[in-house]
């Protein structure tokens, strides 16, 4: 009897060794408790070990990890608190030992416990899991009653008692973690929702990621001493942004003085920037400071610096390297203090390279660069700008006009060559021009082939000079039908015109827009429809087109 109790021993011992390494491998506590279950159920001999916890809510239990039970066994293993023995155990926090599930009244059989027993008499040993003191599961073995011989249910509750301990802490540990992660994944959540347009400038509208990576940027160079070199397309807001780096800096109280380098001659840009003494040339009857000495303690702002003489890009680079410069027809040595911004829509870089632009003065003026997105490649920051350009009109002029989604539709799929400053004036025009109290799609000119940008970027340079005439207020130019489509859809294969029209309705759609050079007017007319119906064909079938 005594070698059998030391066997038992032996064998709960190293049961509940490898029970731990295993609880102790891995967070993935199913995981875990269900290589535990195989161990315990292999080395003990039980035909059945379960682990059941309870939801967050405490509402339900459900099992977690079994050992020998099929699929359809373990999808069944669904309990409420109180209900049958394992509700019982785990509303109580005691232990039990049902020796006869036979003849036990509240075993529910839930799981086929007692199926295919043969006459055998099943017994149960079921023991609470906590974590400190609050129960947050149960862990049942069954057994064929007898197999362990007398005083083997006391063997089992003190070997499940060891066990449940064990789980306990894994299930400690696991949900400590997942608290903290879902803890930190929500406070990330409120902080990026803290951060969403956190970096906002005055005047500016940018609710996409590429305008707030922008504004991100313009807040870290703001309060420097850097000088800041602004690239993007004309239209893009290059202006607006040169006076946010000037209010954010402490230089905001100080003036912010711009001048515009390709709206003057270099005579004229010299004497604006530098200034010039009392009959330094003929007219100048008294002595006049520069936007240099004007911009002193202040921001200086240079647009168009890519379009501006070699001869005056020297006499640039010596002021920006001595920080001093003469007035025209002075000798007197002048020093400022001021933060420059340039600007550009021009690529320097080729410019540097064909000997257009000095490349020391590329690199005097390119210490930190911005480059503002073209409208077409943040369309998200569309429909914020027209409600800002609506809002402004509706006030200055004492109307209510609203745009609708169809309208709103056309907006956003627009190309915008000329960006924000284009979109602005299409707003104004369309807003000044239309009836009743909304901006519908048929107000703006492209529905009608009427969009002078659109007519300027499908003009071919034989029809350069084609006539123009006004066409209800808003003027035209008489384009023909150019010799070779456009192929601004990607997905369409080009055609020739002697090609016949082809038989499906999307296929006929594109043809109809090709041979138009994408003009949804003309390529309504060869469909022999009306262009509102072009219109929604497109929307339709999805067809992207290349506005301008």
């Amino acid at each position: 009897m005594n070698a059998v109790l030391h066997v038992r021993a032996q064998t709960e011992l190293a049961t509940i060794y490898e029970i731990s390494k295993i609880l102790t491998s891995s967070l993935d506590v199913g995981k875990t408790c269900r290589e535990a279950l195989n161990v315990l159920a292999n080395n003990m001999g039980y035909r059945r070990c379960m682990i059941i916890t309870d939801s967050e809510d405490k509402a339900d239990l459900h099992l977690l990890a079994a050992a020998g039970l099929s699929p359809e066994e373990y999808d069944a293993g669904h309990y409420r608190p109180g209900e049958g023995i394992i509700g019982k155990v785990y509303t109580s926090g005691m232990p039990a030992v049902v020796q006869d599930l036979a003849a036990e009244p509240f075993f529910l059989n839930r799981t086929g416990a007692l199926d295919s027993v043969d006459g055998e008499r099943i017994a149960l040993v079921g023991m609470p899991i906590r974590i400190a003191k609050t129960v947050v599961g149960v862990i049942t073995i069954d057994r064929v009653s007898g197999s362990h011989g007398s005083g083997g249910f006391n063997e089992d509750v003190r070997l499940l008692t060891m066990v449940a301990s064990l789980v306990g802490q894994a299930l400690a540990l696991q949900r400590t973690v997942v608290e903290e992660r879902n803890q930190l994944i929500s406070e990330t959540r409120r902080l990026r929702q803290e951060l969403k347009g956190r970096f906002r400038l005055d005047n500016v509208i940018g609710v996409s990621k590429r305008m707030q990576d922008v504004f991100a940027e313009v807040h870290q160079a703001g309060p420097s001493r850097s000088t800041v070199l602004l690239r993007g397309e004309s239209g893009t807001g290059k202006e607006v942004i040169a006076r946010a780096l000037h209010n954010l800096s402490p230089r905001k109280d100080a003036p912010f003085v711009k001048v515009n380098c390709a709206a003057l001659t270099e005579s004229l840009l010299e004497s604006e920037l530098f200034g010039h003494e009392k009959g330094s040339f003929t007219g100048a009857v008294g002595e006049r400071k520069g936007r240099f000495e004007m911009a002193d303690k202040g921001t200086l702002f240079l647009d168009e610096i890519g379009d501006i003489s070699p001869a005056f890009q020297a006499k640039l680079l010596r002021v920006l390297q001595e920080r001093e410069f003469e007035r025209v027809g002075g000798t007197r040595s002048i020093k400022v203090d001021v933060r420059l911004v340039f600007a550009t829509n021009r690529n320097l870089e080729k410019m540097v390279a064909a000997g257009e632009f000095r490349a020391d003065l590329y690199y005097r003026i390119n210490v930190v660069s911005l480059f503002l997105p073209p409208l077409r490649e943040r369309r998200e920051d569309i429909p914020p700008l027209i409600a800002f350009f609506m809002d402004r009109y509706n006030q200055e002029n004492g109307r209510d006009l609203k745009v609708t989604s169809e309208a709103l539709k056309v907006l956003v799929n627009c190309y915008w060559p000329g960006n924000v400053r284009e979109l602005e004036n299409c707003i104004e025009r369309t807003a000044t021009m239309a009836r009743g109290e909304a901006i519908t799609e048929v107000h703006f000119p492209c529905q009608t082939s009427r969009c002078l940008t659109q007519t300027l970027h499908n003009v071919d340079k034989d029809d350069a000079v084609a006539p123009i005439k006004a066409v209800s207020g808003v003027f035209e130019v008489s384009v023909p039908v150019p010799e070779m489509p456009h192929r601004s859809n990607a997905a369409a294969p080009a055609r020739q015109f002697g090609d016949d029209m082809p038989d499906g309705e999307k296929e006929r759609l594109i043809w109809a827009m090709e041979r138009s050079g994408w003009v949804q007017a003309k390529a309504a007319r060869l469909l022999n429809i009306t262009p509102r119906q072009m219109g929604y064909a497109l929307q339709k079938f999805d067809i992207e087109v290349r506005r301008f």
